[in-house]
C-alpha cells in the first residue's frame, strides 16, 4: 500500500480495498502444527507480503491487472497455536464469515491441513462443489502419526465429505501404495500421476460447476522451489503451472474458494521460492477476479 509516498508492507500490493467493498479477501493462516518433516509454513504469508512488492500488478500472460479488482488483504488470522482442533475451528469460523459476507475466500497457508476447515466453510454454502488439487503428495491417508487430521490426510477428509467423482488430483508423485490404490484402482478420486497434462480436459467437464482450488506449492520441482517442508523431486516447472492459470481463465467454471499452501520460506535463503509463491498468488488473484466479473 502506498500513501503520501510511503510504502507499507503490511498488506499485499494492490490488495488494500476496504473489506466492505472487496470482492476477494486474502488472508493468511500461519499454522504448521501437524507438519511431519520440516516446519516453517507458518511464516509464509508474512514473508510473501514483502516480496510481493517486487512484482508488477499487470500480468502479460493473462493480460489482467490487479488494480482493476477489489481485493482486501485482511491480514493473518489469530490462531491458538498448540491446539490443533481449536485452530481448525478458528480457520473455519474466519472463512465462514468471509463466505457469509458474499466475498471470495483466498487463503495462504500454512500447512495443507488448513484447507480442510476453509473448504468446510465454503461447502456449507456451495453443496454441489468439486475440488481441484495440485500437489506432490496424495494426502489420502486415513490417519498419520495416529492423527486423522493431518497435512497427510486432508484430501481424504474432504473425500469423506464429498465422496466419489468430486476430487481431481494433479502432479501427484508421492504416497503409500494404499493411497494410490484408493485413487487409481478404486477410482475414488481422479488422479494424474506426475503431471498436469489432462487438466484442460478435466476442466471442460466442470463447466458451470462450483470449484474449490487448492495448490500445494510442492507440486513444483524442488530444483526451482526448495522452500517447502516436504520437497519431492520430479515435479513440474513454473511454466507448466502458468498454463493452468490461462486454462482456468478461458473456462466456464465457477470458482468459489482457493488456497495456496506449504511455502516454508526459511528453507530457501535466496527467497526465490517466496517470490514464485507471490507470482502464483498474483496470477490466481487475477484469474479469480476475472472469473467473478464474468459471472456478474
Amino acid at each position: 500500500m502506498k500513501t503520501n509516498n510511503f510504502y507499507y508492507l503490511d498488506k499485499f500490493m494492490a490488495m488494500d480495498s476496504e473489506y466492505d467493498l472487496a470482492d476477494i479477501v486474502v488472508y493468511g493462516v500461519g499454522f504448521d502444527g501437524t507438519t511431519s518433516n520440516r516446519p516453517g509454513t507458518r511464516f509464509a504469508s508474512s514473508a510473501m507480503r514483502g516480496e510481493f512488492y517486487g512484482l508488477e500488478t499487470y500480468s502479460p500472460i493473462l493480460k489482467l491487472d490487479l488494480e482493476d479488482y477489489k481485493i482486501c488483504d485482511l491480514g493473518d488470522l489469530e490462531l491458538s497455536i498448540g491446539n490443533t482442533e481449536r485452530v481448525l475451528d478458528e480457520i473455519y469460523q474466519g472463512t465462514k464469515q468471509i463466505v457469509q459476507d458474499n466475498k471470495f475466500p483466498m487463503m495462504i497457508g500454512g500447512e495443507h491441513l488448513v484447507t480442510l476447515p476453509a473448504f468446510k466453510a465454503v461447502y456449507e454454502k456451495y453443496k454441489d462443489i468439486y475440488v481441484l488439487h495440485f500437489d506432490a503428495h496424495t494426502d489420502l491417508r486415513e490417519e498419520y502419526n495416529n492423527n486423522k487430521n493431518s497435512h497427510a490426510t486432508v484430501i481424504k477428509r474432504i473425500w469423506d465429505i464429498l465422496g466419489d467423482d468430486k476430487i481431481f488430483q494433479f502432479g501427484i508423485r508421492s504416497g503409500t501404495k494404499e493411497e494410490f490404490d484408493f485413487a487409481l484402482n478404486k477410482n475414488h478420486t481422479y488422479m494424474e500421476v506426475g503431471g498436469i497434462t489432462t487438466f484442460e480436459e478435466i476442466l471442460d467437464k466442470l463447466n458451470n460447476k462450483n470449484v474449490y482450488l487448492t495448490i500445494d506449492l510442492d507440486i513444483l520441482d524442488p530444483s526451482i522451489f526448495p522452500g517447502t517442508g516436504t520437497p519431492e523431486p520430479g515435479g513440474i516447472t513454473y511454466k507448466e503451472l502458468e498454463k493452468v492459470f490461462s486454462i482456468i481463465k478461458k473456462s466456464s467454471i465457477n470458482l468459489v474458494g482457493c488456497d495456496i499452501v506449504e511455502l516454508s520460506p526459511d528453507y530457501d535463503n535466496t527467497n526465490v521460492s517466496t517470490i514464485t509463491a507471490c507470482k502464483i498468488l498474483r496470477e490466481l488473484s487475477l484469474v479469480i477476479g476475472d472469473n467473478l466479473e464474468n459471472r456478474k
